[in-house]
C-alpha cells in the first residue's frame, strides 16, 4: 500500500505545507490527492514569495488587476492570496465531501502583524471569511497569548481555526480550552458543532534545534564522561517527548464530561497537528518527525522533500502511544540538566512570530517589486546611490524599520515612532490625496464657477506651504484655456506687492487668501490691501473676487463671511502647513487655473500606495528616500542639496521648506539647499547628499551626478516621468520627511522657532502702533550708503577677528567665521525679483566656490515660515548674513498703523533679534539710497574679503 494511505489506518492524515498557484495549476496538488492520499493544505507565505517572484503567472495575474484599478500591495496580495486558497480549497473539495468534513481543508493565516492584538486577529480573520467563502476553509492564528481569546471568539461565531505556532504544553492546553469554550459558545447560539473543524500546530523540529543548542553548551562544560554521555543522550529527543505528552493531555481533555456534552451534538475534535516536521539536523533520520508522531486524531503537515522521503522509506507504526514514561523522563533529565524547556518555548514563540513576519514582509516585499515594476511607466521611479559611510547606517535603519515594523507604526500614527508627543495629530496628510479624490466633484464645481466668472488672474495671499505648494503647480502646469494665470504673493515688500498689483487687473482677478490658523500676520494685511483695492473698481462685490483657505472656525473664516467671499475651502486641522499641498490648500489654487485634478490626484494615489503600510523598507519609495536622508544626517551629512529639471525646478523651493521647517529643532537638522549650481566634486564637502529630480530624457546634470557619485557623495535620482506626477512627490517627500525625523529623533510636525519670530515682529509693531515708529537701533558701524547692525556679543568676536572701520573689514571677519560643515544663509529682505535672485544667486555662488560650504539664499519674509525655522532651530552651523534696504516708496496697509514698509522691517529686525539671542553668528547690512548701487557695494566687499 502506498505509505502515505497507509497512514490514515492510523488515524493520521497529512497535508502539505505549501501556498503557490503554479503549484496547484499543473496538477500536483490534483495527483497528491488522488495518489498518495495528501488531506489538506496550510498556506506557507516563503513558498508563495518565491512563487510570486518567480512565476509569470502571478505577472499576468497583478496585470490585470492594476489594470482594472490601481491597488495596495496589501489588496494585490489578499486578491492573489484568496484566489489562491480558493482554488486550493476547490481542489480539496471532494477530499471534503467524501470525509464529511474530517478533512479537506486548506488554511490562509491572518496577517503576523497582528499575533499581538487580539482586536486585529479577530476582524481581519472575519475578513478573509468572507473573502474565500468556502466551508473548508481554516483561518490560521497564532497561538500566542493574545491569540486565545481571538481563538474562542472565531470558533464561537462558526469560523474554522487553524492555531499556529504552538511550542510548550501549557499553552496547548490553553489553546484546546479556548477550542471548547468557542464550541459551547456556538451551541449555546444554536450553532451546529458538526460544521466546526480545528487544528492545533505544535511545531516540532525547532524545539529539537534550540534545546540540542543548550545541550552542546551543557557538554562541552561538562568534565564528567558519563555527564556527557547523559546529555549526549537527550539530543533529539525532547520534541517528540513535548509532543507525545501534549497528545497525552488531549486524550485527557477528550474524556472528560465536558467534552462528551460536545460529542454528543456531533461536535470535532481539535486535531493536533504537527508542523516544522523537515528534519533540521542531518545527524537525524530524515522522517524522524513523521515516524515518531503518528497517532490517531492527527495530522502531519510535511514539506514535499519530507513527503518524498517518507514515502520512499518511511516506518508504520502507532508511535505516539508508545513509550509515553520515557517521554516524561527526557523532559525530568532535561530540567535536572537545568534547561528550561519553558523559557526555550517561550523564546521560540517570540522568534517565530519574527519569522512569521520576515517571511510576510518577503512576501509583500514580492509583491511590491512587482507592482513597482509594471507600473514603471505610472509611478516615478528612484535610485539610491550612498556613499560607504552612508551605505552601512542605512541598511541598518532599513532592516531595524522592517523588523520594527515601523512604517505600520507611522500609518498607524504612532506618536512613539517620533518624540511620544504629539505627533499622532498631525498625520492627516496621510489621507489627503484619497480626501481629495473623494471631493474631486467639488473641486470641478468650483473650477467651472471660477472659468464662468471670467477671471484672467488668480493670486495667492498666504505664506510656506500655504503659498509655495500653490507657486509649484503654478510654475510647473501654468494654467488651461479660460482659466486665470496663478501667481503667488509671499512678501510685506512694498515694491513686490506694487509689481503683483500691476501685473494683473483687479477687476478680473481672483485672490486666494490662505492661512490655516487665520491669525498670520502677512496674507492677512495682504488681504486687507487688496480687498480695499478690489473695493475701489467693484463695490459692494469686492467678496465675490475673494475665497479663503482655512481651518473650520478660524478668525478668517470669520472674516471671509463677514466680507461675503465667494468660496470658503476647509482645511483639515491635522494637516501642518507645509504638508498641506495635497489638501484644499493646494487643491483649491490648481482647480481655480483648470488643472486636470482627476489624473494629478490618481497619479499621487499612486504613490501613496507606493508608500503604504503594507510595501517593506526596501520597496517602499518614500521610507527608503527618508532612511536614506536620516543615515546621512547621521554621518554628518546633514546638507540636502536639491536639483531639478528646469521645467519642474520650483518643487526644490516647497522641498526646502517642507524639509527644513520639518527637521530643524532641538539643535538637529537637514539644511535643504535649493538653488545652487552643481559644481565640480571638489567645491563640496564631506556634509553633502544630493537629490535630483529630473524629467524623463533629461540628462543635463547627469555628468555632473555621476562625477559626485564618483568622488564618494551620496546621489539620489528620482525620475519623473510626467510633470502631472509631480503630485506624487509631494508625497514621496512628505513620507521620507515624516521617517527622516524620526531617525533624527525630532518632532517633524511642530515649528516651535517659528513663534520666536512673530513674537518679537509683534513687540515691534506693537511698539510702532505706541510711538509712530519703531525703536532706534545703532549701527556698529557706517560705510558710505551701507549700515552694519549686529550684537554685542558678534561684534566683540568680529573687532577681535579684526573688523574696524570698513565694510570689507566686517565682512572679512564674519565670513572668516566660517568653518567645514557650516552653512552660509544669505537672508535678503527686499523684493523677489529677477535682478536680486541674480544678484543673491551670484553672491551665495562665490561663497560656496572659494570656502567650499554650503550655502543658502532666503527672501524674507517668505523664509520665516520654512527655512528660518531651522536657522534658528538647527545646529549652530550656520553664518547668517541679513541685508536690508530703505524702500524707495512705501505702502499703507488700510485699517493698520504700520505700513508694509514698517512691518517688513519689524521683521526682519525680529528675525536677526531670534539669530543673535540664540548665538548664532550673524551680521546685517543695511542698504540706504539706491538699492542696485549698494548691492553692487556689497559684492565688491564680499569679494574682497573671499579673496
Amino acid at each position: 500500500m502506498n505509505p502515505i494511505k497507509a497512514l490514515h489506518q492510523h488515524g493520521q492524515a497529512i497535508w502539505l505545507d505549501f501556498l503557490a498557484r503554479n503549484f496547484i495549476a499543473k496538477g500536483d496538488l490534483k495527483g497528491l490527492i488522488d495518489q498518495d492520499g495528501v488531506r489538506g493544505v496550510t498556506s506557507n507565505p516563503s513558498i508563495f514569495e518565491k512563487a510570486i517572484a518567480g512565476s509569470t503567472e502571478y505577472d499576468d495575474s497583478i496585470a490585470g488587476l492594476l489594470r482594472e484599478h490601481d491597488r495596495s500591495v496589501g489588496d494585490l496580495y489578499e486578491t492573489l492570496a484568496v484566489e489562491d486558497i480558493q482554488r486550493a480549497a476547490d481542489v480539496l473539495r471532494p477530499v471534503y465531501d467524501a470525509l464529511h468534513g474530517d478533512d479537506g481543508y486548506v488554511s490562509l493565516e491572518v496577517s503576523p502583524y497582528l499575533a499581538r492584538d487580539t482586536a486585529g486577529t479577530i476582524a481581519e480573520a472575519e475578513r478573509l471569511w468572507r473573502a474565500v467563502r468556502r466551508d473548508n476553509l481554516m483561518i490560521k492564528v497564532p497561538g500566542t497569548p493574545e491569540g486565545l481569546p481571538a481563538i474562542e471568539a472565531l470558533i464561537g461565531q462558526g469560523i474554522n481555526v487553524n492555531v499556529t505556532l504552538l511550542f510548550s504544553q501549557q499553552l496547548y492546553a490553553s489553546v484546546l480550552d479556548a477550542y471548547i469554550a468557542g464550541l459551547e459558545k456556538w451551541v449555546a447560539g444554536g450553532g451546529d458543532p458538526k460544521k466546526i473543524a480545528s487544528v492545533a500546530s505544535f511545531f516540532v523540529s525547532r524545539i529539537d534545534t534550540a534545546v540540542d543548542k543548550d545541550l552542546d553548551d551543557k557538554i562541552a562544560a561538562a568534565n564528567d564522561a558519563d555527564k556527557k554521555a547523559a546529555l549526549q543522550a537527550l539530543k533529539g529527543k525532547v520534541a517528540i517527548a513535548n509532543a507525545k505528552l501534549a497528545y497525552q493531555h488531549y486524550k485527557n481533555v477528550i474524556g472528560t464530561e465536558r467534552w462528551a456534552r460536545l460529542a454528543d451534538k456531533g461536535a470535532r475534535v481539535q486535531r493536533l497537528l504537527w508542523a516544522s516536521t523537515g528534519t533540521k539536523n542531518k545527524a537525524y533520520s530524515d522522517v524522524l518527525y513523521v515516524e515518531e508522531l503518528i497517532g490517531q486524531d492527527t495530522v502531519n503537515t510535511v514539506p514535499p522533500a519530507t513527503l518524498d522521503a517518507f514515502r520512499d522509506h518511511g516506518q508504520l507504526r502507532d508511535s505516539l502511544e508508545e513509550n509515553v514514561p520515557d517521554a516524561e523522563h527526557v523532559l525530568a533529565e532535561l530540567a535536572r540538566a537545568g534547561i528550561s524547556l519553558e523559557a526555550i518555548t517561550d523564546r521560540l514563540v517570540e522568534e517565530g512570530v519574527t519569522l512569521f513576519a520576515e517571511a510576510f514582509d518577503k512576501l509583500l516585499g514580492a509583491v511590491a517589486h512587482k507592482r513597482a515594476a509594471l507600473l514603471s511607466a505610472r509611478i516615478d521611479g528612484q535610485s539610491i546611490r550612498l556613499a560607504a559611510d552612508v551605505e552601512v547606517p542605512f541598511r541598518k535603519l532599513a532592516d531595524a524599520w522592517r523588523a520594527g515594523g515601523l512604517i505600520r507604526r507611522l500609518w498607524a500614527r504612532d506618536a512613539a515612532l517620533w518624540t511620544g508627543q504629539d505627533e499622532g495629530r498631525w498625520l492627516g496628510w496621510l489621507d489627503a490625496a484619497a480626501h481629495g479624490e473623494a471631493a474631486l466633484s467639488s473641486y470641478q464645481a468650483f473650477a467651472q464657477w471660477v472659468k464662468q466668472q471670467g477671471f484672467t488672474d488668480a493670486v495667492v495671499l498666504g505664506m510656506g506651504g500655504s503659498s509655495l505648494g500653490p507657486e509649484v503647480i503654478a510654475t510647473t502646469f501654468g494654467h488651461a484655456d479660460g482659466f486665470p494665470r496663478l501667481t503667488t504673493l509671499d512678501s510685506t515688500d512694498p515694491a513686490q506687492i506694487r509689481r503683483t498689483e500691476a501685473a494683473v487687473k483687479l477687476a478680473t482677478t481672483l485672490f486666494i487668501v490662505a492661512s490655516k490658523s487665520g491669525g498670520t500676520t502677512e496674507p492677512n494685511v495682504l488681504m486687507d490691501y487688496f480687498f480695499a483695492r478690489v473695493g475701489e473698481v467693484r463695490g459692494d462685490k469686492a467678496g465675490q473676487h475673494f475665497v479663503a483657505v482655512t481651518d473650520p472656525g478660524s478668525s478668517l473664516e470669520t472674516t471671509a463671511k463677514a466680507r461675503g467671499f465667494a468660496h470658503i475651502f476647509h482645511g483639515d486641522p491635522s494637516i501642518g502647513g507645509r504638508y498641506s499641498v495635497l489638501s484644499p490648500f493646494g487643491l483649491g489654487p490648481a482647480a481655480a487655473t483648470g488643472l486636470d485634478l482627476g489624473r494629478f490626484l490618481s497619479a499621487a494615489a499612486g504613490m501613496v500606495r507606493a508608500c503604504g503600510p503594507d510595501v517593506p523598507p526596501d520597496e517602499n519609495p518614500g521610507v527608503q528616500l527618508g532612511l536614506a536622508l536620516g543615515a546621512a544626517a547621521q554621518q554628518g551629512r546633514d546638507k540636502v542639496t536639491l536639483t531639478a529639471s528646469a521645467a519642474i525646478a520650483d518643487f526644490s523651493a516647497w522641498v526646502e521648506q517642507l524639509v527644513a521647517e520639518s527637521t530643524g529643532k532641538n539643535g538637529k537638522a537637514l539644511i535643504p539647499l535649493d538653488g545652487e549650481t552643481l559644481g565640480a566634486p571638489e567645491v563640496y564637502g564631506h556634509d553633502r547628499i544630493f537629490v535630483d529630480l529630473s524629467l524623463k530624457d533629461d540628462s543635463a546634470r547627469e555628468a555632473a551626478l555621476a562625477a559626485l557619485e564618483n568622488a564618494g557623495h551620496p546621489v539620489v535620482r528620482i525620475t519623473v516621468t510626467d510633470p502631472l506626477h509631480i503630485g506624487q512627490e509631494f508625497f514621496r517627500f512628505e513620507i521620507a520627511t515624516a521617517v527622516a525625523g524620526a531617525v533624527i529623533g525630532i518632532n517633524p510636525f511642530d515649528q516651535p522657532d517659528v513663534e520666536a519670530a512673530k513674537i518679537k515682529t509683534r513687540e515691534l509693531i506693537a511698539a510702532f502702533d505706541r510711538s509712530g515708529a519703531l525703536p532706534a537701533e545703532a549701527a556698529v558701524i557706517t560705510d558710505g550708503a551701507i549700515a552694519v547692525y549686529t550684537d554685542e556679543a558678534n561684534a566683540a568676536a568680529l573687532r577681535k577677528a579684526g573688523a574696524d572701520g570698513s565694510l570689507h573689514s566686517w565682512l572679512k571677519a564674519h565670513l572668516g567665521r566660517i568653518r567645514p560643515g557650516d552653512y552660509a544663509a544669505l537672508l535678503a529682505y527686499l523684493d523677489r525679483d529677477t535682478a536680486h535672485l541674480d544678484a543673491a544667486h551670484d553672491l551665495r555662488m562665490a561663497v560656496r566656490d572659494r570656502k567650499h560650504v554650503a550655502t543658502c539664499v532666503g527672501f524674507g519674509p517668505r523664509f520665516l515660515h520654512s527655512t528660518g525655522q531651522a536657522y534658528k532651530g538647527g545646529p549652530d552651523s550656520g553664518v547668517f548674513l541679513q541685508i536690508t534696504a530703505d524702500d524707495a516708496a512705501d505702502l499703507a496697509v488700510p485699517g493698520h498703523k504700520a505700513s508694509f514698509g514698517v512691518i517688513k522691517a519689524a521683521q526682519a529686525r525680529g528675525d536677526f533679534d531670534v539669530l543673535t539671542e540664540r548665538g548664532r553668528r550673524a551680521l546685517r547690512l543695511h542698504v540706504k539710497g539706491d538699492l542696485a548701487k549698494g548691492l553692487a557695494t556689497i559684492r565688491a566687499a564680499i569679494d574682497a574679503a573671499l579673496s
